[in-house]
């Protein structure tokens, strides 16, 4: 009797990716934080800390079981990630900043071994940035609900008018960037032909609508540099590209001219010169931050992980709160893993796996400056992962039979390969 032929182990990986997608979107809510405006149904902070501090749990205990074996792919990234989570640990031991840090320190040692458990499945990146779209939807979807439910608590006056969570509490800053993420990746999708233009459009629209409403400026930033950036990395091999690139031009043209003091009102948000320049005070907390006193320890180090604040007020920039938190070391380590990346995606050919990448990290990149997030468990280490994931070689799909990018028209034998909508 003729024996079944064996399961390959990589095969046996590959039967569970909708698990993997959960297990992506319980790391995405355990970033989603805790702290924001009023909400519709008061939740306790403490119950919120509990559901999204103990999602990472969950999401490991399920990446154990889709990864029994714990097979794991070489990746530079997340080796220096835990490289930081080592120093994390040695910062945070010395219990500087009290027994929260230790409690960081797992939730960061959770995250990151979670990431690792999934590398298996990197290969098959667009599945990754298709579900982080979704969960990331469905976040923006809470926030366009609580808009239409109570809009005096989703656009409070206390934040300026500016759109907040209202069922969840998220804040203005977030409202943003998650718009601005899920606006650039559905925007390269279609670039790519990896969606048709109706399903983009219907993301599309209301995440940059959502992302006005939150008046958030670095997100905004964010997203026109890393999509130009991106397209410019795909013109010479597409002519969507090229002709979306043209188009976009013209408006941006159109936009300064006609509308450049609404715009440039949009961009102030009613503050002073003083308060513009300055960066809203965050520039008297960074400036204070780095007069402090330091130990030769600590500046090596850091203080262990916090809250991401200085004498009580929120330092609001990656490099500051890493050379704050892990010191020096740190700060190389978080400069090497995105230097790492963009190195990578240099030596890549084009496509919309490398777009998306390219558009990931200087969104990264920019937000750095005034949001904090590079050296602990994050929505931006979230994003560079992914942007790992979409740099690593082998990609299902990337053999495909080539096409010609100058023509509007698919081709059949790798419709199939590239997926649906989104």
């Amino acid at each position: 009797m003729t024996q079944p032929p064996a399961v390959q182990p990589e095969q046996e990986l590959r039967r569970t990716p909708r698990l993997v997608g959960l297990v992506w979107g319980l790391l995405v809510f355990n970033t989603l934080g805790s702290q924001g405006a009023v909400t519709i149904l008061p939740i306790p902070r403490p119950v919120s800390q509990a559901l999204t501090m103990g999602a990472v749990l969950v999401a490991f205990g399920l990446a154990i079981l889709i990864n029994p074996r714990l097979r794991i792919r070489p990746n530079a990234f997340l080796l220096l990630l835990s490289l930081l989570v080592v120093v994390s640990w040695a910062s945070s031991a010395r219990f500087e900043v009290g027994a929260g840090a230790i409690f960081r320190c797992g939730r960061f040692t959770f995250f990151v071994a979670t990431l690792w458990l999934l590398t298996p499945w990197f290969d098959d990146a667009m599945k990754f940035v298709r579900n982080h779209i979704r969960v990331l939807g469905l976040v923006l979807f809470t926030v366009a609900a609580g808009l239409l439910l109570a809009p005096g608590l989703a656009m409070p006056e206390d934040y300026g008018g500016r759109l907040v969570g209202a069922i969840w509490p998220l804040t203005a800053p977030q409202v943003g960037q998650y718009a601005a993420v899920v606006a650039g990746l559905a925007a390269l999708l279609w670039i790519g032909r990896r969606t048709d233009r109706w399903s983009a459009l219907l993301i599309i629209v209301p995440a940059v609508a959502l992302l006005l409403l939150s008046h958030t400026r670095t997100a905004t930033i964010g997203l026109v540099a890393g999509l130009v950036l991106a397209v410019l990395s795909l013109v010479l091999t597409s002519a969507r590209a090229r002709r979306a690139f043209g188009r976009a031009a013209v408006f941006a043209g159109f936009v300064a001219v006609a509308l450049g003091p609404a715009v440039g009102a949009w961009l102030r948000r009613g503050q002073d010169a003083e308060s513009f320049a300055n960066l809203t005070g965050r520039q008297k907390v960074w400036d204070a931050l780095l007069d402090a006193d330091r130990s030769t320890t600590e500046e090596l180090f850091g203080i262990g992980l916090t809250n991401k604040s200085f004498n009580g007020l929120p330092i609001d920039s990656s490099w500051l709160t890493v050379y704050h938190e892990q010191g020096y070391i740190g700060v190389v380590l978080v400069g090497l893993a995105v230097i790492t990346l963009l190195f990578v995606a240099a030596l890549r050919r084009p496509s919309v796996e490398r777009a998306c990448a390219v558009f990931l990290i200087v969104y990264c990149l920019i937000a750095s400056y005034t949001e904090a997030g590079l050296g602990d468990a994050s929505p931006y280490l979230l994003y560079l992962t992914l942007a790992a994931a979409l740099l690593t070689r082998g990609q299902v799909g990337a053999k495909s039979k080539p096409r010609n990018e100058n023509s509007d028209v698919d081709d059949p034998s790798t419709r199939s390969a590239r997926g649906g909508s989104t």
